[in-house]
C-alpha cells in the first residue's frame, strides 16, 4: 500500500504541470492573434529636380610664400610675428648691412675712376663715339704731328736735301706712333666694356644692399616666424611664412560621374564647423583635368570671400555646388526607409493588404523626402509607420486617414 502512494502522486501532478504551461502560454498565443499592424502609407512619386553636387573638401590659403633672406647677416630687427596682418611692402625683418655699404662705396669709386678716365660725368653718360675718348684724341694728334714730320722728311730727301737717315729714323716714329694710337683705340674700347662690368657689378652689389631689408611681397597673414634677432642667417635661409587667405581656396573631390554637371562660375554653398548655422558663398574657380584612378574623383576648387578672416586654411568644409542638370526621380519620405543590418529597407503594401519586404539603394536626401535609385516603382504603396513590426508577409491595416 505504501509503495504505490508515490505513483499516485506523480500521475496526480502530470495534469497540474499540463495546466500551468499552457497557463503561461496563452498570452504569447493572444499576442500573435492581435490581427493586422496598422500603419500609415505613402506612394512612390516622381519629381523633377535640378541636381547639386555634394561634398567635404578643405579650406587652403590663396597664396603660401616661404620667405628667406637673400644675402648673409646678422638680423638685427625682426618687425613681424605669428598672426600679424602685414602690407604688401611692409619691413618683416633687417639684416646688417655694413658690409654691404662698404662694397657698394668700393664699387662706386671704381666706375667714377673709370667714368672719368673716358671724360663721363656719372654713370647715366654715353660715349658716342671711342675716337672722341681724351686719351684717343691725344693719340691721335701725337699720330698727326709724327705723320705730319715723315711726310716732310721724305719730301726732303726725294729732293735729296736731307739724308736717308732722318727719313728712316721719321718713318719709324710715324710707325711707332701708328702703333700707339691703334693700342689705345683698343685700351679705350676695353675700357668702355669694364665700365659696363663695373655697372653691372655696382647694381648687383646694390641689389644686396637693398636685400638686407626684408619686406612682405603682398598682404598676408604670419603663419610661421624662423627670424630671431641676433641670429645670423645665410642666403635662403627661411624666415617668415606668409598666407593669404582672402579670397580662401576651398578644394573637394567629386566623384567622376558628376564631371558632365560641375562647370566654371557655378555658385557653391559652403558650411564650415566652426559657424554652425552659417553659409558661405563661393564660386568654382578651376577644375582638375585629371580623375584620381584609386579614388575615381577629380579636384573641384571654389574661392570663398574672407573679407573678415573667418575661414582658416586647414579647416573642413562641406560644400554643395547646383549644377544645370534636370531629372526626374523617384521619392518617398524619409520614414519609409529602415535601416537593418546594413542595408535600407522598405515594406511595400501589396493589394492584399501584405508587405513585400525591399532592399532598397538611395541617392540624394532631401529635406522632406529621399531619393531611391533601385528597388521601388513609381505608384507602389509603402508603410511609413510601425516597420519595426512588419516583416514579409505580415498583414497590414492601412489607418482610416490614409485610405480615405
Amino acid at each position: 500500500m505504501n509503495l504505490n502512494r508515490p505513483i499516485f502522486l506523480f500521475l496526480s501532478a502530470v495534469p497540474l504541470l499540463f495546466l500551468s504551461a499552457c497557463a503561461r502560454n496563452a498570452p504569447a498565443a493572444a499576442k500573435k492573434d492581435t490581427g493586422p499592424v496598422q500603419v500609415n502609407v505613402a506612394r512612390v512619386s516622381v519629381r523633377s529636380i535640378q541636381r547639386s553636387v555634394e561634398g567635404i573638401g578643405t579650406l587652403f590659403p590663396f597664396d603660401e610664400a616661404i620667405i628667406s633672406a637673400e644675402t648673409d647677416g646678422p638680423l638685427q630687427q625682426v618687425s613681424a610675428d605669428l598672426g600679424d596682418l602685414v602690407a604688401q611692402g611692409q619691413v618683416l625683418a633687417r639684416i646688417s648691412d655694413e658690409e654691404a655699404r662698404y662694397l657698394v662705396s668700393q664699387q662706386e669709386a671704381q666706375l667714377r675712376q673709370s667714368l672719368e678716365r673716358l671724360g663721363l660725368k656719372d654713370d647715366k653718360d654715353r660715349l658716342q663715339d671711342v675716337r672722341e675718348a681724351p686719351d684717343v684724341r691725344r693719340a691721335k694728334a701725337d699720330l698727326f704731328e709724327v705723320e705730319i714730320r715723315y711726310k716732310r722728311t721724305r719730301e726732303l730727301v726725294d729732293q735729296g736735301i736731307g739724308p736717308k737717315s732722318d727719313l728712316d729714323q721719321a718713318q719709324a716714329r710715324f710707325q711707332s706712333a701708328q702703333a700707339a694710337y691703334d693700342q689705345t683705340l683698343n685700351q679705350t674700347r676695353n675700357l668702355v666694356q669694364e665700365i659696363e662690368r663695373y655697372k653691372a657689378s655696382l647694381d648687383l652689389q646694390r641689389k644686396k644692399l637693398r636685400d638686407t631689408t626684408v619686406r612682405a611681397p603682398f598682404a598676408a597673414f604670419v603663419k610661421d616666424r624662423q627670424a630671431v634677432v641676433g641670429a645670423y642667417v645665410r642666403a635662403n635661409s627661411p624666415l617668415f611664412t606668409l598666407v593669404k587667405i582672402d579670397p580662401i581656396r576651398l578644394r573637394v573631390e567629386v566623384p567622376e560621374r558628376m564631371a558632365p554637371w560641375v562647370k566654371l562660375g557655378q555658385r557653391a554653398e559652403v558650411i564650415v564647423e566652426a559657424f554652425e548655422g552659417r553659409k558661405f558663398e563661393g564660386r568654382v574657380s578651376r577644375i582638375s583635368p585629371t580623375v584620381d584612378q584609386t579614388k575615381r574623383t577629380f579636384v573641384v576648387e571654389a574661392l570663398i570671400q574672407n573679407s573678415k578672416n573667418e575661414l582658416k586654411p586647414g579647416s573642413y568644409a562641406r560644400a554643395r555646388l547646383d549644377t544645370d542638370k534636370m531629372e526626374n526621380i523617384r521619392v518617398v519620405p524619409p520614414q519609409a526607409i529602415l535601416y537593418v543590418l546594413g542595408t535600407n529597407k522598405s515594406y511595400v503594401v501589396k493589394k492584399d493588404a501584405s508587405i513585400d519586404v525591399r532592399d532598397v539603394k538611395v541617392g540624394d536626401r532631401f529635406p522632406k523626402e529621399i531619393e531611391i535609385l533601385e528597388g521601388l516603382n513609381e505608384g507602389e504603396t509603402v508603410a511609413i509607420s510601425s516597420l519595426t513590426r512588419l516583416d514579409m508577409g505580415s498583414k497590414v491595416k492601412i489607418s482610416a486617414a490614409e485610405a480615405n
